[in-house]
């Protein structure tokens, strides 16, 4: 891990410079997104075939997976799995009903009416990413909170690999109630999903993680679709004072350096010692780590150990990076709520390890990354809905105010918006 100390201002100049150096990274992989979402808009289905089999070395006969696949996938589950599915889907919903939104309607004058209809997203596409691992939790993160919002149509898109789909995948998707998968990843899936193709249905918005490919095909199908968020490598933020335990720490900054070579961790405290136990449990702890090559490869190049002198400059620096997880290891770390602005996830205390929001504590793990928790907020229900203002005046209502709307509407230069209004009221101004 690399080490920093400074003025805030010093650190997060040191921070910022990754961000520069993977721009032309960054460049290199739109020219090549944009060409694959073209020829998947060009020659639809039969792209989605050919890129199968140069990016995920997959023969595909067909792109959708059948509704009997999925149900033997069910049924051959572990109980125990199922169980702890079922559990975690229980929990998802129980937190996320509470995010749903409601009509209004109010009336403060005689003859107005000023209100707000919510409507649900009518089809969805969530993208589950596939690669070195298989992802349960994110299907039931991304479909459960769009069903409690009232989506009609879940599409579900995944990589296919030459033994399938992950039987886990399909069988969540049937647990959280997908209603069609198909077997389709990367860029190509995202374009599929954004401007349809003869098997793969259209949809409204785009939701779910992804490789930087993927995330660069949302951003440029965005305007065409939604979507709910542009997110780069997974990241945790640890604060913690002298009292926090080093092993649990390694133990949790460790288990986001395992998704991604490209992870990054931040361990910001006032106490050298504790930091240089940090790291020591840290290289004890990768040598028995199943993903130690990609874990070490983060933690080597992606890692900082931030020090800081007063508790102060800890909250100020962790609000800078704004990270996707965060987690307080301090002494009463509910008091230090009101300290943190700007974070994807919060987790308080020695006990609330970040993987408990990863999978069981129903708060949802897709969240901003990247600094972009200063702006965006996690996956949830409103993700999956939208709002329609509704106003109704009576003749009498807008006779009152028609003489200021058409005194504004001419000061803007707009004079038949004055007159859409001086025309109900034509007779009574002759």
């Amino acid at each position: 891990m690399r080490w920093l100390s400074g003025t805030k201002q010093e650190i997060m100049s040191e921070l910022d410079k990754e961000k520069y150096t993977r721009k032309a990274e960054d460049q290199q992989v739109e020219v090549a997104v944009k060409e694959i979402i073209d020829t998947v808009l060009t020659n639809g289905d039969q792209a989605l075939i050919e890129y199968s089999k140069e990016f995920d070395r997959t023969i595909l006969t067909d792109l959708e997976v059948s509704p009997k696949q999925i149900e033997q996938a069910y049924q051959q589950l572990d109980a125990d799995v199922k169980q702890a599915l079922e559990k975690a889907k229980e929990n998802i919903i129980s937190y996320h009903k509470k995010q749903k939104q409601y009509d209004f309607m109010d009336s403060e004058k005689n003859g107005v009416f000023r209100g707000q209809l919510v409507r649900p997203l009518e089809r969805v596409g969530v993208y589950v990413p596939g690669g070195t691992a298989a992802y349960p939790s994110s299907v039931l993160m991304n479909v459960l909170p769009a069903k409690i919002a009232g989506v009609e149509e879940i599409i579900m898109v995944t990589p296919p690999s030459p033994k399938g789909v992950p039987s886990i995948i399909l069988a969540a998707a049937k647990i959280a109630g997908v209603d069609r998968v198909f077997q389709i990843g990367g860029a190509q899936a995202v374009g599929a999903l954004a401007y349809g193709t003869d098997s793969v249905p259209k949809v409204d918005k785009i939701v779910g993680p992804g490789n930087i490919y993927v995330a660069t095909a949302k951003k440029m199908v965005f305007g065409v679709v939604g979507i709910d968020m542009i997110a780069g490598p997974s990241e945790i933020g640890v604060l913690a004072d002298s009292q926090a335990n080093p092993a649990f720490i390694a133990a949790d900054l460790l288990s986001q350096a395992e998704h991604d070579v490209l992870a990054r961790t931040f361990l910001v405290t006032n106490s050298k010692e504790l930091a240089e136990e940090v790291e020591r449990e840290i290289a004890e702890q990768l040598i028995t780590l199943p993903r130690k090559d990609i874990a070490e490869r983060s933690i080597v190049d992606h890692s900082w150990i931030i020090l800081t002198d007063t508790e102060a400059d800890m909250f100020a620096i962790m609000n800078e990076i704004a990270p996707e997880h965060l987690e307080v290891q301090m002494a009463d770390p509910m008091s230090r709520l009101h300290e943190i602005k700007h974070a994807g996830s919060i987790f308080l205390g020695a006990y609330t390890s970040e993987p408990v929001g990863d999978y069981l504590s129903g708060t949802n793990h897709v969240l901003p990354t990247s600094g972009t928790a200063k702006f965006y907020s996690p996956l949830g229900v409103y993700d999956f809905i939208k709002y329609s203002q509704v106003s109704y005046y009576t003749k009498e209502a807008l006779a009152e105010i028609q003489a200021d709307i058409a005194l504004l509407a001419r000061k803007e230069g707009l004079e038949a918006h004055a007159r859409a209004v001086e025309y109900r009221f034509k007779e009574e101004n002759q």
